[in-house]
């Protein structure tokens, strides 16, 4: 199934000089969405996953599916003010800009298996992030799986430590 019909790309959206990659078409086509699903799983199976880390928010749309498949948890990242209880944080760059993520400060157990899931590798910041948080508290990243890929911004280079996947590229 080619799942790159299913992305459109939007023009200077967030702002001028940036694509975005527009999964909504994706979602919500019933077979893409599952295709989708089922070839993340499969980068994950053999990974012994406790929980699945989703970014907010599209993170969640592709990590939710994906820790059901895999008879795990689900822990979202979150961004600032969100999570009522105590977190922790770290801030990090986008391609246009900066932000910070926040975790629930006892969402990860230490020695668990930790598989982060997004919808898009550009920088690597925010997961990378993520990656600091879920290490701090003592998880193992076991492996890190997107939808989409876009190569030029050579966010893989920052997560050269792990196992990478990406179901598209670009």
């Amino acid at each position: 199934m080619d799942l790159k019909k299913y992305i459109v790309d939007i023009p200077d959206f967030p702002e001028k000089g940036i694509i975005f990659r527009d999964v909504t078409p994706l979602l919500a086509d019933r077979d893409a969405y599952q295709e989708s699903i089922r070839l993340l799983n499969e980068f994950a199976k053999d990974k012994k996953v406790d929980v699945v880390v989703g970014p907010e928010a599209r993170g969640f749309l592709f990590g939710c599916p994906v820790a059901m498949k895999l008879d795990a948890g689900f822990v979202p990242v979150r961004k600032p003010g969100k999570l009522p209880r105590e977190t922790v944080s770290k801030k990090y760059d986008l391609e246009y800009g900066s932000n910070e993520i926040f975790m629930h400060s006892d969402s990860i157990k230490k020695g668990q298996n930790v598989l982060i899931v997004d919808d898009l590798l550009a920088t690597g910041g925010t997961v990378d992030a993520a990656v600091s948080l879920i290490e701090e508290m003592g998880g193992n990243v076991v492996g890190i799986a997107f939808l989409i890929e876009l190569e030029a911004l050579k966010g893989r280079e920052l997560l050269k430590d792990y196992d990478v996947y990406s179901v598209l590229t670009y």
